[in-house]
């Protein structure tokens, strides 16, 4: 968390991207308040959530060795960070859900959307947004492969542009769920995680500082001052400029890193998974347990406090700990200690094979 390579400026980017998904749905659970556009702006937080994790998968491990050991590990602990916090929400959705007469606002439909949704196959609410994270990290190995080695692999890199340029020309087909439809806004983040690796010894100009300023509210604004055409968010442009987004503020300059790196946004940062996954339920049941006796203002900030006092709850109940559990149980297991002493059989230029131990050798 705060090791050498930590961006500080990335944990606060990370939590107003959360912040600003909380304010977004208060129309959803405060239906009374009426349309507020200017606060329309969740998908665009999401959009800077995905380019982050590419950002950031590059840059934490874009110029580690590529070995069997390195992939499993990073596996489970993708794995690990994730899936423990997002089925405890999924179940507690799922309860929601099942008490028909709450009249819970993004509910899990039925028996078979619940088990979609545990299997990473739903797409109710936030939950949507989850696969596609999962999908990426399952598939970074293979653009971890060819940061190692551009030449060797070209032919990933090649076929990684190819898949971008036909969900482009396509429009983004198939559901939003899939990776394929929201790959740019991950590899235009890999791009940007290897850009930083390139340019972090160098201290950032204050055109830096004053550009990412500029990019980031046009970015959250730019539907409310031009005419809007109907076209939705998704789509190479958004892509690119959350990337920008992220590979500017992760270069630290003092005008961003004064705000991005403060106790406040940090905090936001660290919880923001939790924050994601469970504001919309605790939000909704503390409207449905409180709202007899408070006015509605009153009520809506208690909402927006009591969401993140259960970020922070399922932070160092569940996240936290669960992470850390299941990676120790995993560095223990004799799984991983029978896949890491699986030889592997090479084949040479004229097809001879040799048998070598796991050691150093790349995937």
């Amino acid at each position: 968390m705060n090791g050498p390579n930590h961006i500080k400026s990335l944990d606060g980017l990370r939590g107003l991207a959360a912040a600003i998904v909380l304010v977004s749905h208060i129309p959803l659970i405060f239906p009374e308040f009426g349309p507020l556009p200017y606060l329309d702006i969740g998908t665009e937080a999401v959009g800077i959530f995905f380019a982050l994790s590419g950002f950031l998968m590059a840059y934490l491990y874009g110029g580690r060795p590529v070995t069997r050991e390195s992939v499993l590990d990073f596996l489970v602990s993708r794995f690990a960070r994730i899936y423990p916090v997002y089925l405890a929400a999924v179940c507690l959705v799922g309860l929601l859900s099942a008490a028909v007469q709450l009249g819970y606002p993004q509910p899990i439909a039925s028996v078979m959307d619940f088990i979609l949704h545990v299997v990473l196959l739903g797409k109710s609410g936030v939950f949507w947004s989850v696969p596609p994270e999962i999908q990426f990290y399952g598939a970074f190995p293979v653009i971890w492969l060819f940061l190692s080695d551009p030449r060797r692999y070209q032919a990933i890199g090649f076929g990684l542009l190819g898949v971008v340029a036909v969900v482009s020309l396509l429009d983004f087909p198939g559901p939003g769920i899939l990776l394929h439809a929201k790959l740019p806004y991950f590899l235009f983040g890999v791009v940007a995680g290897r850009l930083h690796q390139n340019l972090s010894d160098r201290p950032p100009s204050a055109a830096i500082g004053v550009m990412a300023v500029v990019l980031l509210v046009v970015f959250f604004s730019y539907k409310h001052v031009t005419p809007t055409t109907g076209e939705p968010f998704w789509g190479l442009p958004t892509a690119f400029a959350s990337a920008l987004i992220v590979a500017l503020i992760a270069r630290e300059h003092p005008v961003t890193a004064r705000i991005l790196s403060s106790g406040p946004l940090r905090f936001l940062g660290v919880t923001s998974f939790s924050l994601y996954l469970f504001h919309v339920p605790v939000m909704f049941l503390t409207r449905q347990t409180f709202s007899a006796f408070l006015p509605m203002p009153v009520l809506a900030v208690l909402t927006l406090v009591t969401a993140l006092l259960a970020a922070w709850v399922s932070y160092n109940v569940i996240e936290a700990p669960s992470r850390c559990r299941l990676g120790e149980f995993w560095r223990a297991s004799r799984l991983r200690h029978d896949l890491l002493r699986r030889p592997i059989t090479l084949v040479g230029k004229r097809g001879t094979k040799r048998t070598v131990g796991v050691g150093g050798v790349s995937v």
